[in-house]
């Protein structure tokens, strides 16, 4: 696994994450993204913030910084503001995977109890989570009676002949 590799791999999550935002909620009503249900996370609203806020806290320890508290869910008022939100993120990954170098990939920067997991380590895991996330919100969608598609690697890698 190199760089490049991993750069391919998050052009599938961003690619995935977009999709499922643009196809299925942003058509839903706000009483359809909030409604509470008894699995994983509750809502689409709920499981969407804990896409970003996880993606922001991986990367916001592979960059060095301080982990800042996440806003109040309910300051954004609509999806237009979420989805301003969840693009300021994405900017942060895509800054940092520009310049990611292969020897970036054998660092351990993290620190406490995630101190030893190097670098490709993490990025991994966080397309990994996403992926798992994003299943959980198209059962919610599904439930909401949404027809959604599969968001299955290989079928990102037929749509963009990346092989």
């Amino acid at each position: 696994m190199n760089a490049d590799m991993l750069r391919h791999f998050y052009a599938y999550h961003f690619a995935m994450n977009r999709h499922v935002w643009d196809n299925y909620i942003t058509p839903l009503s706000m009483a359809a993204f909030t409604h509470e249900f008894d699995y994983s996370l509750g809502s689409v609203r709920d499981q969407i913030f804990h896409l970003i806020e996880v993606d922001d806290g991986w990367f916001t320890g592979l960059l060095g910084q301080d982990f800042q508290d996440p806003p109040d869910q309910d300051s954004f008022t609509d999806l237009d503001s979420i989805r301003a939100y969840w693009d300021e993120i994405e900017q942060k990954l895509h800054g940092y995977l520009e310049n990611l170098t292969d020897d970036d990939l054998l660092a351990q920067p993290l620190s406490g109890e995630d101190e030893g997991l190097y670098v490709w380590q993490v990025l991994l895991h966080v397309v990994n989570h996403g992926t798992d996330h994003r299943a959980q919100l198209l059962r919610l969608l599904n439930d909401l009676g949404v027809d959604t598609l599969s968001q299955d690697y290989m079928f990102y890698i037929y749509a963009t002949a990346a092989r």
